[in-house]
């Protein structure tokens, strides 16, 4: 008898602490379930909730550096700037020491610049500036507005920064400096001061889908600009300025550029390089599927005398020029002052191809201007139909080698064949 209760007893107790031990797995599960799903939720960070006014008129930049330095602090984070909104916003730098990665910009108001040369100090190259971070995304609907028809007149007074505008080191609306995984996308930038949107020095950067728009005749207004960057994908925008759509810079290599609609502007460059004797490399470069009206060139690569390395491997394929100035330039003896010093060294140009360029041009269909002691080399020329919009102009050529692959209109007789008896050209590409 008393066995047979110690037996119930102990089949009880099992029985109650199976239960329970259920139920606390079950419990556990749905605790680790809700929590995983707590985590998966991405932190959010709205610049309202620090105090921006986005009224136009207040400064909100204090609001956009609290915002950012708490996104910054968490993984996968969004910082939201919201539609509905304007704010008026500083020279500001969007630091990504210490940051972690993945962070999301996310723009959907309007970001305005200031117009008084006080917000903006002496030696201020850039408005908004991103820096030194893994994986960084700028996207959304909103506009950001550099305001600047008051750099664009040549008077001091109306110029904030007038003392570091220069030819050489210009002001950038939107910049990315010694970034990875740099991703821009739908956004507007518009009336830059001058470079709409610059990369220097980052890798792996994916643009898409990006409307930049300043005036014909806003100076140094550059679309997208290229500075010792690799790994660059640009898509599916459209970019009128008053300077290159598209810059391409030396230290640049696999870059790929698709689907772009150009005008007004300067066109799609490569350089200018080799400015004040330095060196420039610039190579595998795809600019294809390109629309240009009312440009000044159409694909074009410059460089000045005096400087060295190369340019190579590039393809301008599926061009269609409107009302282009020149659609195809070479020129090695490119100047953007009054007059240039002459030098035997420049920038070797090699290896470069034109596939189905079309259109119509206002003042010469071809112009290649190639080194005395650095011809061209390696040029080819495929499906090239050109026809004037007045009077037809004769293509020009000078020390530029390469081959016709097709029959061209104009015919483009003037470009020699095979390679030049100087082995110079050699020494300088490999200087890279």
């Amino acid at each position: 008898m008393k066995s047979m209760k110690l037996s119930t007893f102990i089949l009880i107790t099992a029985t109650v602490f199976s239960i329970w031990s259920s139920s606390f797995e079950g419990c556990s599960a749905t605790q680790a379930m809700h929590w995983r799903k707590l985590k998966a939720v991405p932190a959010t960070y709205n610049v309202l909730d620090y105090g921006a006014k986005g009224d136009g008129h207040a400064d909100d930049t204090k609001a956009f550096e609290l915002a950012w330095a708490d996104a910054c602090k968490m993984e996968a984070s969004t910082m939201i700037v919201p539609s509905g909104s304007i704010f008026l916003v500083k020279p500001i730098s969007f630091s990504g020491l210490n940051c972690d990665p993945n962070i999301v910009f996310q723009l959907d108001g309007k970001i305005i610049a200031p117009t008084y040369p006080a917000a903006w100090g002496s030696g201020t190259l850039q408005w908004l500036e991103f820096t030194k971070l893994n994986k960084i995304t700028i996207k959304g609907k909103g506009v950001i507005d550099g305001q600047g028809s008051v750099w664009w007149n040549d008077s001091p007074t109306n110029n904030p920064t007038s003392e570091s505008t220069n030819t050489t080191s210009q002001f950038s609306a939107l910049r990315f400096y010694g970034s990875n995984g740099v991703t821009v996308t739908d956004i507007t930038i518009k009336n830059s001061q001058q470079t709409h949107l610059k990369f220097d020095s980052c890798t792996n950067v994916h643009v898409s889908n990006i409307n930049v728009s300043s005036p014909g005749d806003s100076p140094n207004t550059d679309g997208i600009h290229l500075q010792n960057s690799q790994d660059v994908g640009i898509y599916s925008s459209t970019l009128a300025c008053g300077d290159d759509c598209v810059s391409i810079q030396s230290g640049c290599s696999n870059i790929y550029v698709d689907n772009v609609n150009c005008g007004p502007g300067h066109g799609m460059s490569i350089g200018s390089l080799g400015r004040e004797n330095t060196k420039a490399c610039v190579t595998n470069v795809t600019i294809r599927d390109i629309t240009l009206h009312d440009t000044l060139t159409g694909v074009r690569i410059k460089t000045h005398q005096g400087g060295s390395g190369s340019v190579q491997d590039v393809m301008f394929s599926n061009i269609q020029v409107s009302r282009v100035e020149t659609p195809i330039i070479i020129d090695q003896y490119y100047c953007d002052k009054g007059k240039c010093q002459n030098y035997t060294s420049a920038v070797a140009v090699s290896n470069i191809h034109y596939i189905n360029v079309k259109g119509t041009y206002t003042k010469e269909p071809v112009y290649f201007a190639c080194s005395d002691n650095l011809p061209c080399t390696g040029i080819t020329l495929d499906t090239i139909q050109l026809q004037s919009s007045s009077s037809e102009v004769v293509p020009f050529c000078w020390e530029a080698y390469g081959e016709l692959k097709t029959k061209t209109v104009p015919p483009v007789d003037c470009l020699e064949k095979g390679n030049p008896s100087s082995i110079g050209i050699q020494s300088n590409k490999n200087s890279c």
